[in-house]
């Protein structure tokens, strides 16, 4: 499903690993988890089931990446200029072996929702068919290619979520029927936050976007104007995350967390505005990559404590 951005050289010398961002996956792992966890304790109260858990942790894993080497797959003339080190540029593996990657993963994510709730599979197609129309067409015809990247993303809790609380549609509902605020406000969160993670990573990528004829939105507007932008996602991606906590009556450790990370992302979007370079915006990929990891570390601590102890959430409510 997402992270379509260029990241910077990764130091891993296999080149199917290098296709999956290791750099950023901190953030990949996290995500599945935090929201199967929030979705469990708020259905049922309970840890998710660890098998289950593991599936959809694997599964959303493999949904994001998927995307990844897709997007290799359709960019490697751009990339040619603006990472010459990525696999298909350097000749590691060719596009065919690439391809055929993007589908193993997909087919991986796509056992797992169907084990886990058809429901869910349907939100992955979506989310892919999103996704795919920013790699193959998108990015080449709009500076609002960014768009169906953060909605693609946005549905990745979405889809972990209706594995553990079905929404009831496409099979009988284990503990409700309704999307609770919290699952909505979880895909808001990574739809505003994508579009700036996205955009500052595209702010980087300028030379080969404007060479290649993309008019990606730094292309159209310039870097400076694509920072306030950025910094504007993130503010409205940190107050979705202060809803999510608000809406599903946790702990202290997952405010504290969000707060103090939010604030630190926020203070890097200002400086990518006070210095708007194709550099600054790479550096604000990566450390967007850090925030959600850590902000979604400390929602699977805080979930664990609500669970394990449940006089801790009464520590706020």
């Amino acid at each position: 499903m997402i992270y379509l951005v260029s990241t910077s050289g990764s130091k891993t010398r296999n080149p199917y690993l290098e296709l999956l961002r290791p750099e950023i996956a901190d953030m990949d792992f996290a995500l599945p988890a935090a929201s199967a966890l929030l979705a469990s304790y708020l259905a049922i109260g309970a840890l998710p089931d660890p098998i289950l858990f593991i599936i959809a942790v694997i599964g959303g894993y493999a949904a994001i990446t998927s995307s990844y080497v897709y997007n290799d797959c359709c960019d490697v003339d751009i990339d040619q200029i603006n990472l010459p080190n990525r696999p298909l540029v350097s000749d590691k593996l060719s596009r065919g072996q690439a391809m055929k990657y993007a589908g193993l993963l997909f087919l991986i994510a796509s056992v797992a929702a169907l084990y886990l709730n058809p429901e869910s599979f349907v939100v992955l197609v979506i989310a892919v068919v999103t996704i795919s129309i920013y790699s193959k067409l998108a990015k080449r015809l709009t500076f609002l290619s960014f768009v169906p990247v953060g909605i693609a993303y946005g549905l990745v809790p979405i889809g972990i979520w209706l594995a553990f609380n079905p929404a009831g549609i496409l099979r009988n509902p284990d503990y409700g029927s309704i999307l609770p605020l919290p699952a909505i406000f979880l895909g808001l969160m990574m739809c505003f936050t994508d579009w700036g993670f996205t955009l500052s990573g595209v702010a980087r990528d300028v030379e080969g976007d404007r060479a290649r004829g993309a008019p990606t939105f730094p292309v159209t507007f310039g870097v400076p104007a694509t920072s306030k932008f950025v910094t504007i996602m993130w503010v409205v991606g940190v107050i979705a995350s202060i809803a999510i906590g608000l809406t599903a009556k946790i702990g202290p450790i997952y405010f504290a967390g969000a707060l103090l990370a939010g604030g630190w992302m926020l203070t890097q979007s200002f400086d990518f505005i006070k210095n708007p370079t194709h550099e600054r915006g790479g550096r604000l990929f990566l450390q967007g990559s850090r925030y959600r990891g850590l902000m979604f570390g400390s929602l699977i601590l805080d979930v664990i404590l609500c669970i394990l102890v449940p006089a801790y959430s009464g520590i706020l409510w």
